[in-house]
């Protein structure tokens, strides 16, 4: 918390000074603590009613009691509905994250199924992000992992590819996928354009809840194809039946009387909350995930799920139906805001019996457990932070832990690696990596590729927070190496300003053994931590965490080099321009010998475009 300057006025005073330039708007205020910064972001159907409460010297919460005492200034934003402060609200408390305001910290997209529309066969695909190509969605799922299971069920039933359009263009028989009977093989004229049409219609019908219908469809021909005897067919059709039948038992829950609908249960324990989000459409389940919003001491569910749903939904379109496990503050409110969102009516449900109540009722239940594991491993990462502490003497437990690490092949595709622990294990979303963009790399320097990568962490932290107030700042650094890269490391962070910052260097023993590793830190002996432990297996862990993401990135770097062609480094040709060229041509090098009359006829490629591909393959040559 920072420190309050004594001569700046704070508290209820304060507050009440800004009554009489309010009137009874629906708008936005902010508070503000005597360095700025935001303390709280909250909406109001009558600013100045609002307001006036603040302004009162007793009867709060010990939070909101805590939160006034704090407040220096206030901003306010008028609006024209309160519909319309909801939305503000939430937008500003993502983008603030203010201290008394509860806050969605795991918020990415959920990928969905992609049918496309602009080709005669249409493959189907995981998408996620915006939805700017043509062709029909599914979705959202709750994992990239439903998202595959999904995806291979429906290649059992449906026979849809799932090759690029280069790839289709270009095959001259069938792949594996075809003998493995996942595919129909379109490529090569094993379906014609209409029966693939219809394997895609009831791929969209199974997507949309209509499987019962597919089923009987399948049957039909099966029974028309072995009275025909065709009896090749109709073994092929009841092997579409007998996967479908499998997907379909698959489901973990298939609920009957609910087509679409989020569900969305909350549990608070000791200050903390988990919310369980379990997606339904089609009357299927299409996953779960769990959350773990910030939550400040005194908020109760009501307050917690409205904050939840209105961040949620900021950018994704909300069902039709939410199933809630409690009632939100402001429900009509919520509602009108979701359904604006939308384009559509949107319902907020709390159901109290039958079917959807179970839902819930499940839903609460993974929630309670989730938080329980959570709870426990914190606890347990606690100690190890502490441990961690004791072992190296530092001053207190970090709470902020970065480890970095260098990958390459003989200087090739290098790349350095940043991941992040705390108190809440691995914080995946503040894992980096960095392109090495000085020669250290080509020269396979280790020195100089830590040099490059801690230099441009911490200027860049340097620059966007000079003051050290965020949780960006590292307590601990962890380096893979023995005693030069620690000394190198000193010399770096010296040399940046930055020396106040604890570093351990973890070097493997003589024997290279995970077990024997010794620890440096600057102007000490190296030493060793018992084989058993638990400190060791955790640095061990932080370690092999940070060699697994630098691998990682160096390989996705080398995959994506492999790729790469010529036409990469034409100006105005992009990814779909270029996808189009590959199909069109085959290759880079028949487009460094197609004529201009050629190059025209592929889609997206005009005259001058055209001149100018041509130029730049001539001008190589």
């Amino acid at each position: 918390m920072t420190d309050q300057s004594p001569d700046i006025p704070t508290g209820h005073g304060v507050i009440q000074a800004y009554l009489k330039t309010l009137d009874g708007s629906p708008g936005v205020y902010r508070m503000l603590n005597a360095a700025s910064e935001v303390l709280y972001v909250g909406k109001a159907r009558n600013l100045r009613a609002r307001v006036s409460n603040y302004a009162r010297p007793s009867g709060h919460s010990g939070r909101i009691a805590r939160m006034i005492a704090e407040t220096a200034s206030m901003m306010f934003l008028t609006t024209r509905t309160e519909t319309e402060a909801l939305l503000l609200e939430q937008n500003l408390i993502k983008q603030l994250k203010p201290r008394y305001n509860v806050l969605l910290r795991d918020d990415k997209s959920f990928p969905n199924i992609l049918i496309p529309t602009d080709h005669p066969f249409p493959m189907i695909k995981k998408h996620r992000g915006k939805r700017s190509e043509s062709g029909h969605y599914f979705g959202p799922f709750a994992s990239a992992g439903a998202v595959n299971r999904t995806l291979n069920q429906l290649q059992r039933v449906f026979l849809l590819r799932n090759c690029s359009d280069a790839m289709f263009s270009s095959r001259t028989r069938p792949c594996l996928q075809y003998q493995i009977k996942r595919c129909a093989a379109p490529c090569v004229g094993k379906v014609s354009e209409a029966e693939y049409g219809n394997l895609v219609a009831d791929a969209k019908r199974f997507l949309e809840g209509k499987s019962t219908d597919v089923q009987a469809n399948l049957a039909g021909e099966m029974a028309r194809s072995s009275e025909a005897m065709e009896f090749e067919r109709a073994a092929a059709l009841r092997d579409r039946i007998k996967a479908l039948t499998q997907v379909q038992s698959a489901q973990a829950i298939n609920p009957r009387g609910v087509a679409e609908a989020d569900i969305v249960a909350l549990h608070l324990e000791g200050g903390q909350a988990c919310v369980q989000v379990f997606f339904i459409r089609a009357n299927q389940s299409w996953g779960n995930r769990d959350f773990y919003p910030r939550t400040p001491a005194g908020a109760e569910e009501p307050e917690i799920l409205e904050a939840f749903l209105t961040q949620f939904y900021d950018d994704k379109e909300p069902p039709r139906l939410l199933l809630l496990s409690h009632a939100v503050d402001n429900a009509d409110l919520v509602t009108d805001a979701l359904s604006t969102r939308a384009g559509r009516k949107v319902e907020i449900s709390v159901p109290q019996r039958g079917e959807k109540a179970e839902l819930v009722e499940n839903a609460a239940r993974n929630a309670r457990e989730s938080l329980a594991r959570k709870m426990s491993e914190s606890a347990t990462q606690n100690k190890l932070l502490a441990g961690l502490a004791e072992a190296f003497d530092l001053d207190n437990p970090p709470n902020r832990i970065e480890v970095y690490d260098n990958s390459h092949i003989q200087g090739t595709n290098a790349v350095g690696g940043m991941i992040v622990a705390g108190a809440e294990g691995f914080l995946k979303s503040q894992y980096r990596k960095f392109n090495i963009k000085s020669e250290a790399g080509a020269n396979s320097d280790d020195f100089g590729m830590m040099k490059e990568v801690l230099t441009r962490r911490f200027e860049r932290l340097l620059k966007e927070d000079p003051d050290r107030k965020s949780d960006a700042w590292p307590d601990l650094l962890l380096i893979d190496g023995g005693a030069g890269q620690v000394s190198a490391v000193e010399s770096i962070m010296s040399d940046l300003g930055v020396d106040d910052i604890a570093m351990i260097g973890v070097a493997k023993g003589v024997d290279r053994d995970a077990g024997k590793e010794e620890f440096h830190r600057p102007g000490q002996r190296p030493f060793a931590l018992r084989m058993n432990d638990p400190v060791l297996y955790f640095v061990q862990r932080l370690r092999d965490e940070a060699h697994r993401w630098a691998i990682g990135a160096h390989r996705a770097k080398r995959a994506k080099a492999v790729s790469a062609t010529p036409l990469d480094d034409i100006p105005g040709v992009g990814a779909a321009r270029k996808r189009a060229l590959l199909a069109h041509f085959g290759s880079a090098k028949a487009v460094s010998r197609a004529a201009i009359p050629d190059l025209v006829v592929v889609d997206g490629i005009s005259e001058p475009l055209a001149q100018k591909i041509s130029d730049f393959f001539n001008a190589k040559s």
